[in-house]
């Protein structure tokens, strides 16, 4: 009887306990809350206290790194409309280009709409699907290096595939290179453009009705599911391209293709795992949760997705000076030196920016490579244009008479990868 009276009483006094350190979030309301950041700490005490995010210094700090990169990366991609010589290669690095100002200036928003009812997960959406653009540019630009299709297959079709486990290429031992090789690659990329937008419209449907919650991994929820899904995508995406700079390394090798390619691989692949650490760690307790912040109730993952925006912050000035490195202007410059234009600058930079934010090439291309009579054509770089010889053999002959995405009859591509 008494071990039972002392269970009672200790029981009573874990509820009180509880009750007491519950009581903060409890008896407060909306106008008592006003300007203040109430934070559930890993013994799930409730305290009142300010984190770094919400004050005036993270924003200011984050600010000066954003608008810094932004300085850096507009002024090259002005640069690289002043000297647009080289259409059918810049219009893929203004784009890869953009990826800085997008991810810059969007995760700033983010931070500094942290304590907006979970705003955040509307601006990185819009920054999610920009990524995989970047990838597909990324590929085509590479294709359009290397003379597009016809020239890539006149020099890798029929070698064989060098098996590597390092390299991920050890389930592919006893293949060669086919044109079946270029169409994996594209498709693997497009697939994830048009994965992520999708992901993107389903994550604000389920946030908007409760059930998406950063790094919270519950089989009710939809963050697993999304997780799953977009980690899939996203490495095939990287995956495809690896295995076509393993296939053209030696050939990409006068266009420097390693920085470039670490570049956007980092600023892709490494904030995907970034931004998922973060919400591991809130999960586990290791960041504190926000209850409130500013008086606003969020939700949870909030904290863990305001550590992201504020390190991608930073992150993207480093990003912007590599790029600026990576993709260089200094050829094309030289090129416009030697054939100086005779339009006006701001018409030249105007309908330069038009043709580059134009997307309709890549819907071209997507039509092109997962069309069922893909192989009865390749697609030609716009550099070349491609006439049968009398015997029927391929002839190439470099100009630039060509219009862009050319469909022509070219290779029998009956061998797939």
């Amino acid at each position: 009887m008494n071990t039972s009276s002392g269970d009672m009483d200790n029981q009573m006094g874990s509820k009180a306990s509880a009750e007491h350190s519950m009581a903060p979030f409890r008896f407060l309301n909306k106008t008592d809350i006003r300007n203040v950041t109430v934070l559930r700490s890993g013994n799930q005490t409730i305290v009142e206290d300010e984190i770094f995010l919400n004050t005036m210094a993270a924003q200011a700090l984050s600010g000066i790194f954003v608008w810094s990169a932004l300085l850096i990366t507009c002024h090259q991609i002005y640069v690289h409309l002043r000297s647009y010589t080289v259409p059918n290669e810049q219009r893929y690095i203004i784009r890869i280009l953009f990826i800085v100002p997008i991810y810059a200036f969007d995760s700033w928003l983010s931070l500094l709409f942290i304590s907006n009812d979970q705003y955040y997960v509307y601006f990185d959406s819009i920054r999610d699907c920009y990524e995989a653009f970047v990838i597909y540019n990324f590929l085509s630009l590479s294709f359009e290096y290397l003379g597009g299709e016809s020239g890539i297959m006149s020099e890798i079709r029929g070698k064989p595939i060098q098996s590597s486990c390092l390299y991920g290429t050890c389930c592919l031992a006893g293949c060669s290179y086919s044109i079946g090789f270029l169409r994996f690659c594209k498709q693997a990329t497009l697939q994830f453009c048009v994965v992520k937008p999708i992901m993107a419209v389903i994550t604000i449907l389920l946030q908007a009705f409760g059930k998406y919650h950063d790094g919270d991994f519950n089989v009710t929820g939809g963050y697993l599911y999304i997780t799953i899904v977009y980690n899939f995508s996203v490495s095939l995406a990287l995956y495809a391209l690896f295995l076509f700079f393993f296939a053209t390394s030696d050939l990409l090798r006068p266009y420097e293709p390693v920085l470039k390619f670490l570049t956007i691989k980092s600023v892709i692949f490494l904030s995907f795992w970034q931004g998922m650490v973060l919400a591991i760690l809130e999960r586990c307790e290791v960041i504190p949760e926000a209850l409130f912040i500013d008086g606003q109730e969020v939700g949870a993952g909030t904290v863990a997705a305001g550590w992201q925006n504020f390190i991608t912050c930073i992150e993207m000035f480093f990003a912007a000076i590599a790029l600026r490195y990576a993709f260089t202007c200094t050829v094309y410059q030289e090129k416009k030196a030697e054939t100086p234009d005779n339009n006006a600058p701001m018409q030249s930079i105007s309908s330069g920016l038009k043709e580059t934010i134009n997307p309709n090439d890549m819907v071209q291309d997507a039509i092109h490579n997962f069309s069922p009579a893909y192989q009865q054509y390749t697609q030609q770089s716009t550099q070349e244009v491609v006439q049968p010889s009398q015997n029927g053999t391929v002839g190439f002959v470099v100009g630039g008479g060509g219009k862009k995405n050319d469909k022509i009859m070219l290779i029998a591509s009956d061998d797939e990868f």
